[in-house]
């Protein structure tokens, strides 16, 4: 336990929440892929089952981790962060909020009155995607909030708008 707070700069124990999130979130997230593969392949009720889960989980969870300590090693230096925690923090707060973006888009336009079968196919995914952008945009800075990482966000965000040219809509 001692090498992992050292790694993340922990300081108090209930910053040892991120790692422990942020590595049950990724084995949750390689399991829910190789069920998917599982029953792409059509191997569910067979006896290979869980052989198969069980093996492509752990080989995406092993390829995930990788993959994102390289990510960290990469945006150590461009995040301006006080502590190598939070940016566990981070990355899961762009997590959730870009999965539950994509979510809540889905009743947003059934409420509108968009949906697959009163519109073309173009229109209802063009309004769909066009509508996750301003629920991003709210849920990031709410999100992020949440996690305790507020000014990282809002400073993201105003970054993000003013690039886009909708720097006008923050002070």
């Amino acid at each position: 336990m001692d090498k992992v707070r050292a790694r993340w700069e922990i300081q108090k124990n209930w910053q040892l929440l991120f790692p422990i999130l942020g590595v049950a979130l990724t084995l949750l997230f390689a399991y829910w892929i190789a069920r998917r593969l599982l029953h792409t392949f059509e191997l569910n009720n067979t006896g290979f089952e869980w052989i198969f889960t069980i093996g492509i989980c752990l080989a995406l969870y092993f390829a995930m981790v990788r993959f994102f300590l390289w990510c960290f090693k990469k945006l150590e230096h461009k995040w301006k962060v006080g502590q190598k925690w939070e940016m566990i923090a981070i990355f899961i707060v762009f997590a959730i909020t870009g999965s539950l973006a994509g979510k809540l888009a889905a009743p947003l336009t059934h409420w509108i009155g968009l949906t697959g079968d009163s519109v073309h196919g173009a229109i209802y995914w063009t309004s769909r995607i066009l509508l996750i952008f301003p629920i991003y945009q709210i849920l990031l800075v709410g999100i992020g909030w949440l996690f305790g990482q507020f000014e990282f966000f809002w400073n993201f965000e105003k970054k993000m708008l003013k690039r886009i040219g909708l720097g006008f809509l923050v002070p």
